[in-house]
């Protein structure tokens, strides 16, 4: 377990290259977020400053069109949540999560590979006055599953490997009696056939990421097999 606590140094950096603001200003303002309004050029100073070649995209300084569906979703109907214990997968800025304690959860755990998110996810935490519980690491292949009620994961089919992955790990979850919600705005490798749609939304998202202005986004409940 990774323990979500932010390092002085990387804590540093996240604040210097975002500013805190609401998730999405008219969609979802109940959580704040660390959000970088250029992340293309935030990418390139992780580069430099880590001395990292590629380093991971700071997936962590947006709040994608995925997880602000699935967070509104969880938000306006808590009992999706309230009184579980919840995963929140590709955790990112940590929006996802925060929403679920909002909403009641008994105890929210986060899944995320990326250092630094980490940092932005604890400070994300501590902007909205929340406690999330221990940070675990990659446990798509974690065998046993992790004990979870309800598994999250907002935006993480936009890659083939990923997504296969995900779905593999949704499938063990539910076999083990958890249920699945996924928040996702079109990406090409989310397997609709498995899931069942349960409530749309027109987020707004930045053209800069999505060449669009709003994305239809849909949240989703894995079937129940």
């Amino acid at each position: 377990m990774i323990p979500v606590t932010p390092l002085p140094s990387a804590a540093e950096f996240v604040r210097a290259h975002t500013r805190l603001a609401p998730a999405s200003p008219g969609f979802l303002t109940e959580v704040r977020l660390h959000l970088a309004d250029q992340v293309f050029d935030l990418w390139a100073e992780t580069e430099s400053t880590s001395g990292q070649d590629n380093p991971p995209p700071p997936f962590w300084a947006q709040a994608w069109a995925g997880g602000l569906a699935l967070a509104r979703y969880v938000l306006d109907h808590p009992e999706t949540v309230a009184g579980k214990r919840v995963l929140d997968l590709a955790s990112g800025s940590g929006l996802v999560a925060i929403a679920a304690v909002r909403a009641g959860a008994a105890s929210v755990e986060v899944s995320e590979i990326d250092p630094l998110a980490l940092d932005a996810l604890a400070l994300n935490a501590a902007a909205n006055d929340v406690t999330l519980g221990p940070a675990l690491g990659d446990v798509l292949d974690a065998d046993p599953t992790p004990a979870a009620d309800v598994v999250l994961v907002g935006d993480a089919f936009y890659e083939r490997t990923l997504a296969t992955r995900v779905l593999s790990f949704l499938h063990r979850a539910r076999t083990a009696g958890a249920t699945a919600f996924v928040g996702d705005p079109g990406r090409a490798y989310l397997p609709r056939t498995e899931f069942d749609p349960l409530e749309s939304y027109a987020v707004p998202v930045q053209r800069e990421l999505e060449d669009a202005e709003t994305k239809r986004t849909t949240v989703w409940r894995l079937s129940r097999g």
